[in-house]
This record gives C-alpha cells, structure tokens and sequence, in this order.
C-alpha cells in the first residue's frame, strides 16, 4: 500500500510542475520576452526573433507534453480499472491529454513551421489564428491540470 501512496504523490507532483510551468511560461516568460525594449537598453529584439526565442522554448516544453499526456493517460486508465471513476477525472484528464497533444503535435510544429517560411509568414493572419489558438489551448491545458489536481488530491485525502 505505501508504494502506492509514492505513485499518487508522484502523479500530483507532476501535475503540480506542468501546472506551474505553464504558469510561468505564459504569465512570466512570454511578456519579459516580448517585451525587452522596456529592459534591456543596448540590444532590443523585435518581434520575430522574440518569437524565435519563445518558439524554442515552447518546443521544449512540447516534449514535456508529450510525457505528460503518456503519464496522465496511464495513470488515470489503472486507476479507471481500480474502480476509481469519477465525472471530474475524466473531464479534466480529457482536457489534460488533449490539450497537450494538441500543443504539442498541432500548433507547435505549424507555428514553428510558419517562422522557418520566414518573417512575412508570422505576420499573415494564419498565423495570428493559429498563434491565438495555441494560447487558448495553453489556458484550457491548465484548467485541466488544476481540475485534475485538485480532484486527485481530494480522493487521496477520502482515501487516506
């Protein structure tokens, strides 16, 4: 039974992390990025290669995506065949596992795709869609990552 409270709290763990970078990508990073003019006095990046920078970091974080989505997927299937179904777990580990295959199999590659076409390509309207389509995805992600922790630690906490 105790090494299934160390697989509980490892899942809440990584919940919690994806949750805070999420967080930190989108309230903390992206605006200093954007915004350096108003810090940095001798180098002022323009938009594109702020996008370049952002875009990479993105990237990075897509592989974490990926995992995630892998984690959350197996973890909430055993506890699913444990017996553990409940309304809330499965909307927010939809929302968790789509959110994060979309971000990082649908609008990270076309966004880095449309920044190798150049810089009049991230100035069309496509991609303002799809850039904007991204940043909702990134907030529906972290709702799921919030509903799905909360619940989780609430049925921990029954359980225990």
């Amino acid at each position: 039974m105790k090494q299934n409270i160390y697989v509980d709290f490892t899942y809440l763990i990584i919940l919690a992390a994806t949750f805070g970078g999420v967080m930190v990508l989108g309230v903390l990073v992206a605006p200093v990025i954007f915004n350096t003019d108003t810090i940095i006095v001798d180098v002022v990046l323009d938009r594109y290669n702020a996008g370049m920078i952002m875009a990479e970091i993105f990237s990075r974080f897509a592989t974490w995506l990926y995992i995630v989505a892998f984690v959350v997927l197996t973890y909430e299937a055993l506890m699913y065949k444990m017996g553990q179904r409940d309304r809330y777990i499965f909307v927010g580990s939809f929302l968790v596992v789509f959110a994060s295959l979309m971000f990082s199999g649908v609008y990270a590659p076309k966004i880095l795709a449309m920044q190798d076409m150049g810089r009049e390509a991230t100035q069309s309207d496509t991609f303002a869609t799809i850039h904007t389509a991204s940043e909702i995805d990134f907030k529906i992600l972290a709702v799921g990552l919030l509903v799905l922790f909360i619940r989780r630690l609430m049925l921990l906490r029954v359980k225990g």
